[in-house]
């Protein structure tokens, strides 16, 4: 019979990993989801490629520099889920619109229903850096 300090460390072990185990299937559980198809056929991430790609001519170099300083505070482990995410909305935008070209407007837009409510904080710190006013994307954050 195991006894002692080593029993526990033992233990303390047995509870990290299952911890551990459980938030690394919490995500993959979720990326499983968002990979499911819907009843058009096509799942949340096939839309966001389609629209990404529907729109990719869109973009100047100006507006992927503003979407990367948009994206800054995310961390860098999840910049590329959130730069689709975030790319695929102002797509999604975009090609709903019919416009020719993308406007920051529409970025910062995409950007606003893109992110959940907790992050529109940084959004909002960022914009003010950058010396853009709020007041026009107000109706967005509610």
């Amino acid at each position: 019979m195991l006894s002692g300090w080593f029993l526990w460390f033992i233990l303390f072990w047995v509870i990290i990993l299952f911890g551990l185990f459980a938030i690394g299937g919490f995500f993959m559980f979720r990326k499983f989801l968002k990979r499911l198809p819907k009843e058009d056929g096509m799942s949340d991430l096939d839309w966001e490629d389609y629209y990404i790609k529907q729109t990719r001519q869109l973009w100047s170099k100006e507006q992927k520099q503003l979407l990367e300083e948009l994206i800054e505070p995310v961390p860098e482990l999840f910049r590329d889920v959130a730069r689709n995410k975030i790319a695929g909305s102002i797509g999604h935008l975009a090609f709903k619109r019919r416009v020719k070209e993308l406007t920051d407007d529409i970025i910062i837009e995409g950007y606003i229903i893109a992110t959940p409510k907790r992050d529109h904080k940084f959004l909002r710190k960022k914009l003010k850096e950058k010396e853009i006013d709020l007041a026009q994307y107000q109706q967005f954050f509610t």
